[in-house]
């Protein structure tokens, strides 16, 4: 992870805990390296997993990290959510890591588990929001004494100006739930009016990670989450897809691309499809 407020408390206690790669005005690169190599040493492979949304600054410096130490044991994942998302999204892969996945596998997972993750927040404006497109309405609207916006980054960007006749964020078809980080936006219009639409099955508060208002653009909001929480759906998930060896670096992978040396898969008839859809009533009793 490269914030530590993004590291979410484990769901048991198999799941291990995640590693910070720390920004470069927070740590000398000499250190830098120094831990990767430890990680590696340790772990025998390292998955970093960091937003679109990260100062160039700090990606730059997790490549330069692998681009000293020569190593192919080392997955950059750059994905396209927003913070709260992200941290979702890598304790789903912390969980997955204790099961008989390869690395390789698990690192290609991040690709496919993004699609099941419903990633958004109810903000006070969108003049500032960049990473979801906005109509001139909305902008309008936004400069509105009171407006409210619910936007939706992924699976599917979505934006809807909340009132009594809006209709509800388009919800996952399959069982989840929602992690819920209340920022200074007072509302409680997650709880008493998204959860239940989207029929969630649990709600869970955390903090709002220190990077959310950038990434949305404002500091009155309420970030939210829906995702899977059990480990047997996601490992029947992944198991699902069909696996391939990367004909460059020789790594386990599913989907079309290498996460460890972003290399497509070849010959092009070898690329496999993505994984099966997730319904309400879905089948969770395969697990690892």
């Amino acid at each position: 992870m490269t914030s530590a407020d993004q590291v979410l408390p484990p769901t048991d206690q198999q799941t291990p805990t995640a590693a910070l790669l720390q920004a470069p005005e927070a740590q000398a690169l000499e250190l830098a390296i120094g831990d990767m190599h430890l990680l590696l040493e340790q772990h025998g492979y390292v998955i970093a997993v960091y937003s679109s949304g990260i100062r160039p600054e700090h990606e730059r410096r997790l490549h330069s990290i692998r681009s000293v130490l020569e190593s192919d044991r080392i997955a950059l994942v750059k994905v396209d959510l927003p913070p709260l998302g992200v941290a979702v999204l890598v304790r789903q892969l912390r969980q997955l890591s204790i099961c008989d996945f390869s690395p390789g596998v698990v690192a290609s997972a991040a690709r496919l588990l993004s699609h099941y993750i419903y990633a958004g927040a109810l903000l006070n404006s969108v003049a500032r929001l960049d990473r979801v497109p906005v109509s001139l309405k909305s902008h309008a609207k936004s400069w509105v004494p009171g407006s409210q916006f619910a936007v939706l980054a992924g699976p599917e960007p979505q934006l809807v100006k909340v009132g009594p006749a809006a209709e509800p964020l388009a919800g996952p078809e399959f069982g989840t739930h929602l992690l819920l980080a209340k920022g200074n936006l007072q509302s409680d219009w997650v709880q008493e009016t998204l959860a239940p639409a989207w029929k969630v099955q649990a709600l869970h508060d955390t903090a709002v990670p220190a990077d959310s208002p950038r990434w949305w653009g404002t500091g009155k909001l309420v970030e939210f989450t829906a995702y899977l929480p059990d480990l047997s759906v996601l490992y029947q998930l992944v198991s699902s897809v069909r696996r391939e060896k990367c004909h460059w670096c020789a790594m386990e992978l599913i989907g079309d691309r290498c996460a460890f040396c972003s290399a497509p898969l070849a010959p092009p008839e070898n690329r496999t499809a993505s994984g099966g859809v997730l319904h309400h009533g879905a089948d969770a009793s395969a697990g690892p």
